[in-house]
């Protein structure tokens, strides 16, 4: 007697496209940051002014900011990671400051009074990205938050871009 093989689902890869890149600590690298995400974005098919393309803009604004102001370590990079994943753009901000505090992950951002100067990017965050979290960075020290955008028709966008 011989089993019958059952028809396995195809799978489909969980990253179809990245892009990694070290940046200064410094407001120039945060600011070129935001335009490599858009022309990284751009080259994988989704264009400058789309919703996603303006979400990830201002989410990696944000994160870069943060890394470049408040993750900041003399003499040590921050890193940008995009990767076009099922369904969704990944940001990924890793900073190499291990020390407390760190950033408030999802449930624990709070609204900033009318007239505060600061506390606003990881509210622009939480409003713009599908998920987000702050897990510890891979390799140590520091941490990494990291914010899906969902793109819809994602897979015709992944057919239809070169590797």
């Amino acid at each position: 007697m011989t089993a019958r093989s059952t028809p396995q689902p195809t799978r489909l890869p969980v990253t179809v496209r990245a892009f990694t890149q070290r940046l200064s600590p410094t407001p120039r690298g945060a600011r070129l940051a935001r335009h490599l995400a858009l022309n990284q974005l751009d080259a994988w098919g989704i264009p400058h002014g789309t919703d996603v393309s303006d979400a990830v803009a201002v989410i990696v604004a944000e994160l870069a900011a943060n890394a470049v102001t408040h993750g900041r370590v003399p003499g040590r990079d921050f890193e940008l990671r995009l990767s076009l994943v099922a369904g969704s753009v990944r940001v990924e901000v890793s900073d190499t400051r291990a020390e407390p505090p760190l950033p408030p992950g999802p449930g624990a951002v709070r609204e900033p009074l009318p007239l505060e100067e600061g506390g606003r990017g990881l509210v622009l965050v939480h409003a713009l990205a599908a998920r987000w979290e702050v897990v510890d960075r891979e390799p140590p020290p520091g941490k990494t938050v990291r914010a899906e955008v969902d793109v819809p028709g994602w897979l015709g966008i992944v057919k239809r871009c070169p590797a």
